[in-house]
């Protein structure tokens, strides 16, 4: 199969080029250049998805792919000129959206049929604050332009080596290698309680989904991500615990310490969304039940972390972690859990 990926070069992109070269396929990149080129690629192409700036799309003219998978796709008019460039020439037209394209997360198990969210302004490009509903009508565009060759896969948190992101990367520093993360008191602050649900999905075992449903020219709409109570904040505890040579104590604090003491939900402490924010209710359990039965599959917690935890070991992470809790912040958290048990 010729396989074209719009992106490839990081993260998600790398272990579809991997793991599609891997099965014998022919793999593209079409990047802007940016960075060194997929190993993994037979070829790599260079221009810009959008058709306003440069060559625009050229440089795709005149090469036959059996696929595409789009993974950078964030604006519905970049993606239209992609997907009405490609249409005529794939069979598959794979589009890695997101769980945030749903309007209301407040519930728990929202499936693919559940009402997407909308934007003010059609026209804006502001991605960050408009960003589920960017990536819905991102969707749509390739939706109208496929039909039903179009392919919809839609993660939430993913996770494992070359996650830029630091996210689930913080959980493995702090336990693994705290060293990393500077001078760290005798105790991690976990969010209580340890039943508090996670969901999230390996890159590989993504990757691995993605590449299966091209494969098998399957269409229509996955949730890509773990299925929904398979993991808590008490499992990956565990599971970090195991995989640390000589693990922090842990420290498990309730919503109301770490809103007081104004911990920054998401960032200060990566994964934590307080439970008294209703609209993110459903986020960590949204249905996965399609994505299953269509093959998706998940490695076991601890294969995910050891293997993060070698991939942090190697790289340079001077730039990583600037906006978590501090060690002494995360201290200050301890002592205030500590007296509100006491009082």
């Amino acid at each position: 199969m010729n396989l074209l990926l719009l992106g490839g070069t990081r993260f998600v992109g790398r272990h579809v080029a991997e793991l599609a070269t891997r099965r014998g396929h022919a793999v593209t990149t079409f990047t802007r250049g940016r960075e060194a080129a997929s190993p993994h690629a037979v070829r790599a192409l260079t221009g810009d998805r959008d058709p306003r700036i440069g060559a625009g799309l050229a440089a795709l003219a005149g090469h036959p792919f059996d696929a595409v998978v789009d993974l950078s796709g964030y604006v519905p008019r970049v993606v239209g000129a992609s997907a009405a460039a490609l249409a005529d020439r794939v069979r598959r037209y794979l589009f890695v959206s997101s769980v945030s394209v749903y309007a209301d997360l407040s519930y728990p198990d929202a499936d693919e049929s559940a009402p997407l969210a909308t934007l003010a302004d059609p026209a804006t490009e502001d991605v960050l604050p408009n960003y589920g509903g960017l990536k819905a009508a991102c969707e749509a565009v390739v939706r109208d332009a496929c039909g039903s060759r179009a392919t919809i896969v839609r993660p939430g948190l993913i996770v494992g080596p070359f996650d830029s992101t630091d996210r689930f990367g913080y959980w493995v520093a702090r336990f693994v290698h705290p060293h990393l993360l500077g001078n760290r008191g005798a105790e991690a602050v976990v969010p209580a309680p340890p039943s508090r649900a996670l969901q999230f999905i390996d890159a590989r075992d993504l990757a691995a989904f993605i590449v299966d449903l091209v494969e098998r020219d399957v269409g229509g709409t996955f949730n890509a991500v773990s299925p929904p109570g398979q993991w808590t904040f008490g499992v990956l505890a565990a599971a970090l615990h195991a995989a640390a040579d000589a693990p922090p104590g842990i420290a498990w604090v309730d919503d109301d310490v770490l809103v007081a003491q104004k911990v920054e939900p998401w960032t200060g402490l990566p994964l934590w969304l307080p439970a008294a924010e209703p609209d993110h209710a459903g986020f960590m359990h949204v249905s996965t039940a399609r994505a299953l039965e269509a093959g998706l599959g998940t490695r076991p917690l601890g294969e995910t972390v050891a293997d993060t935890a070698t991939w942090l070991a190697a790289r340079d992470n001077a730039a990583a972690w600037k906006h978590v809790l501090t060690g002494s912040a995360e201290r200050a958290v301890v002592d205030a859990a500590r007296r509100r048990t006491r009082a």
